[in-house]
């Protein structure tokens, strides 16, 4: 005679919305959000550069959903600040202006700073070495010209020493910059690449402000070094 198995007791008590091993499942996006996602990344990395007009058909065909959640996206990225839109013709690309540069690298010159300042010791030695070995690989990637793994691991990087001050808020306000400072990369990767030993020759100077526990030292070569990349002046800490 056969047997009916029924669930297994564990299974039986996995209710909606949760996974049998690992909790919680993720509430899948909408197709706004996948909308969003999927042009704010194409105007970061430069696929829709700035002074670009976007078409609301042409989005959707590409992302593959209807013009209501493209839409939706798009007034999200307007009030962002990532686009215009003009009813009847499309949504226009924005880029960073001169201004932009200047405000975004000075408020990366006070963040991480800030950081740094406020770490103790141990812990401004302790990132130091586990900094030094990730100057190898961006070297590596710069070398090779793979401007999309720069910019990752260039953003984590500077995202360690807003880390060091273990200040919530202020980690916070440098997550809420990161996505403008990639779009900078990205549209600054041809003096990136000329200026390979430079910037590996920065972070080097920086990881061994750390070392040598000197945050004023720190922040003068953090500003130098931002100013050398990104070119706007920026005033002194």
């Amino acid at each position: 005679m056969d047997t009916l198995v029924g669930p297994s007791p564990r299974a039986a008590s996995t209710g909606p919305g949760r996974s049998r091993d690992h909790g919680p499942v993720p509430t899948p996006k909408t197709a706004a959000e996948i909308s969003y996602d999927a042009i704010r990344a194409a105007i970061i990395d430069g696929t829709h550069r700035e002074g670009t007009m976007l078409s609301e058909n042409e989005l959707a065909l590409t992302i593959g959903v209807s013009r209501t959640p493209i839409r939706s996206a798009l007034t999200r990225l307007q009030d962002e600040g990532w686009l215009s839109i003009y009813p009847k013709r499309g949504a226009l690309v924005l880029g960073l202006s001169a201004s932009d540069i200047a405000h975004l690298a000075d408020a990366r010159l006070i963040l991480e700073s800030m950081g740094v300042q406020r770490a103790t010791t141990a812990a401004r030695l302790e990132l130091a070495d586990r900094l030094e070995p990730q100057v190898a690989a961006q070297r590596a990637v710069l070398k090779s010209q793979d401007i999309g793994a720069f910019v990752e691991l260039t953003t984590k990087f500077h995202r360690t020493f807003v880390e060091a001050g273990e200040n919530p808020f202020l980690i916070e306000l440098g997550d809420r910059l990161t996505d403008r400072q990639r779009l900078l990369l990205f549209t600054q990767k041809e003096q990136l690449f000329e200026r390979t030993d430079q910037i590996i020759q920065e972070h080097t100077g920086l990881i061994a402000h750390l070392r040598n526990d000197d945050p004023q030292g720190f922040s003068e070569a953090l500003r130098t070094h931002l100013i050398d990349t990104h070119g706007p002046e920026i005033g002194p800490m």
